[in-house]
């Protein structure tokens, strides 16, 4: 058996650099890459969170990783479709994946490409499906068959060895059993179903609240809900997906919400960070955007108050502290704009006064 040097802890120490917060995610996933790339059976992997918790992220810091790493570009054929999108096509579930597939790895191959290789891409492909959850098969109560349908065609897909599809007026055959299939979805339904039964102690011991402090500094309730320690499969058949779409995914996966610690990191860190992305656009007028600190904590602090947007929360809330100097930057006169917790504090205070009177 052909050794290879390439270890999932490798691939997991590239991803942490883009993605926060998610270390259990990101373990798997660097698992199931390498399986995927040495050709052994690799687990499809089920990712739910609540918007902007990293689902998407993950999948672009997958695609990253190997297209950079030399050798491994063969394999960076990763496409990402939305499930609804994928709910409407015409030509038939299996044949739109492969076709995308297909047009994907043929780019990325260029014009001197080998059928062959192409071929071999596609049988060798990612595929992530997002907003998976909209595809359940019944939705207020009410059967949903394109749901239905879209989850035994991605069945059919992910169990097949020889499917055909056209390009061009040409018909080409493939294994699909070999393409990774990564679906997400923030399930936000499922997480109140789950979060109920385990506030009453259905079927497990009742929750109790703990005093939390933030970094800001302030003191509250919570109660210590992590769907991921108390989601059972029969929770997602009563959601809409049916038991033999799931079992299809040997490994699911909770992410976490993310913390405030999670979210200042996520703000100023990684590369294409909100503040990076800020800071170069003053730059390009000879002017050096700095935060502080306290600026910074209290940007996290109010993105956490918005449970259910994670990380774009971080965004909603800096729009509204930089909008005024991006349109006319004016520096202190030494080249230098600071972001201070008053700057942002007015920000918050200006949303709250314009929420209120709308009441």
């Amino acid at each position: 058996m052909e050794s290879f040097s390439l270890r999932p802890k490798e691939i997991s120490d590239d991803l942490r650099k883009t993605v926060v917060g998610q270390d259990d995610a990101i373990r798997e996933i660097s698992v199931a890459v390498v399986k995927h790339l040495v050709g052994h059976p690799a687990p499809n992997i089920l990712l739910i969170g609540n918007s902007g918790s990293g689902k998407t992220t993950l999948m672009r810091a997958v695609e990253q990783f190997l297209t950079s790493r030399a050798g491994l570009s063969r394999f960076a054929n990763v496409i990402r479709i939305n499930a609804n999108v994928l709910a409407e096509e015409r030509q038939g579930y299996g044949r739109a994946v492969l076709g995308r597939l297909f047009a994907n790895a043929k780019a990325r191959l260029g014009p001197g490409g080998a059928l062959d290789d192409i071929l071999q891409a596609v049988e060798r492909g990612i595929l992530f499906i997002d907003e998976v959850d909209k595809i359940r098969g019944d939705v207020r109560g009410q059967p949903n068959v394109r749901g239905i349908v879209a989850q035994e065609a991605l069945l059919t897909l992910m169990e097949n060895e020889n499917v055909e599809f056209d390009v061009d007026g040409q018909t080409y055959a493939v294994n699909s059993s070999g393409i990774l299939f990564v679906a997400g979805g923030a399930f936000e339904e499922l997480y109140e179903s789950v979060l109920r039964r385990a506030t009453i102690g259905q079927d497990v011991a009742p929750m109790k609240p703990v005093v939390v402090v933030s970094a800001s500094g302030e003191v509250r309730e919570e109660l210590p809900f992590h769907m991921g320690d108390y989601l059972k499969y029969d929770d997602l058949f009563r959601y809409g997906m049916t038991p033999q779409f799931v079992s299809r995914f040997e490994s699911i996966i909770v992410l976490n919400d993310l913390a405030e610690s999670d979210l200042a990191r996520i703000f100023v860190e990684p590369d294409g960070s909100i503040f990076r992305t800020s800071r170069a656009y003053f730059q390009r007028f000879g002017i050096d955007l700095q935060i502080t600190r306290g600026a910074l904590i209290a940007i996290a602090w109010d993105a956490a108050q918005q449970k259910r947007l994670g990380a774009r929360a971080l965004r909603e809330t800096f729009r509204r502290v930089i909008r005024n100097l991006e349109f006319d930057p004016v520096d202190s006169g030494a080249g230098i704009i600071t972001v201070d917790e008053n700057m942002v504090k007015k920000a918050i205070d200006s949303r709250e006064a314009g929420t209120a009177s709308k009441r």
